[in-house]
């Protein structure tokens, strides 16, 4: 069959444009993907309430990172806490969010630091993937430094985003342990699932590779997830347990992405205690 030059025309006349917004579609992808990743504004950059309403103790806590960014926390002493859980939220919203897992953590009888990332709550400056290691590095420097604490009495705990961040620190430091929570391998293995139509690892800048970096982690691991998650996927759970290092536990729940160990309470509390209750205190 022979082609018309008037068909040709055509053709390209419908490829042409289709082309251009794919590529326009990829710079957009390319250069926006920080705002992609990082919310801070989601449920707004004010904090929506302290610990106090549900009448834990709690000290507002400011660090200062690395880079000069001055980051704003929380820290929640218990009496006679064998452990301090260093506490690394998702990356939506800010600490004042996350007060139902405050509540429970104290019920463990943990004494807890949580802090807002850069760009986050009252913290300043804006994220990155380089900045939030920093701010991570600047809790733990806080803990060890500032506080006094040994680091076998501090156990990291990363929820979503946060759990990159907590494999990152205990592939660097030596904690007492490490508690992952609904958290993906990587930003690339996550987009390439969410986004099949876009080359997303040759557009990825954003790494966040836990899946290489836990497998240096040589201190005990509780791997959270649920079957029913449906931002991260339960494989990323079952990879990364795949490949880290004894000893190791992994908690299976039910529920959705932000709401698993709620609707799993009581199998997540008994998960998280019997965790604890291995590990030995410094």
């Amino acid at each position: 069959m022979a082609w018309r030059p008037e068909s040709v025309s055509t053709l390209l006349g419908l490829v042409g444009p289709l082309a251009l917004g794919y590529l326009a579609l990829l710079g957009f992808m390319f250069f926006t993907q920080n705002s992609l990743l990082f919310l801070p504004d989601i449920g707004g950059r004010d904090l929506a309430t302290t610990p106090q309403r549900f009448g834990l103790e709690y000290q507002e806590v400011t660090l200062t990172t690395s880079d000069g960014e001055s980051l704003h926390g929380w820290y929640l002493p218990a009496p006679g806490a064998r452990h301090t859980l260093l506490f690394f939220h998702g990356n939506a919203g800010n600490i004042s969010h996350r007060l139902d897992s405050l509540l429970l953590f104290r019920q463990l009888g943990l004494s807890q630091l949580i802090l807002d990332y850069r760009g986050y709550g009252r913290s300043s400056g804006r994220p990155s993937e380089a900045g939030l290691y920093r701010d991570a590095q600047a809790a733990w420097d806080y803990l060890t430094g500032e506080r006094g604490l040994a680091p076998g009495q501090i156990v990291l705990f990363g929820r979503s985003l946060g759990g990159a961040l907590a494999v990152w620190l205990a592939a660097k430091e030596r904690p007492a342990g490490l508690i992952v929570e609904s958290s993906f391998t990587s930003v690339p293995d996550l987009g390439a699932e969410l986004y099949p139509w876009l080359p997303v690892r040759w557009l990825s800048r954003l790494r966040f590779d836990s899946s290489s970096r836990i497998a240096q982690v040589r201190v005990p691991l509780l791997l959270v997830h649920s079957r029913d998650d449906e931002i991260i996927p339960f494989t990323h759970g079952q990879a990364l347990f795949a490949v880290a290092n004894p000893p190791k536990r992994f908690l299976e729940l039910r529920g959705g992405h932000n709401d698993g160990f709620l609707v799993s309470r009581e199998p997540y509390l008994k998960g998280l205690s019997s965790f604890f209750d291995g590990l030995p205190g410094d």
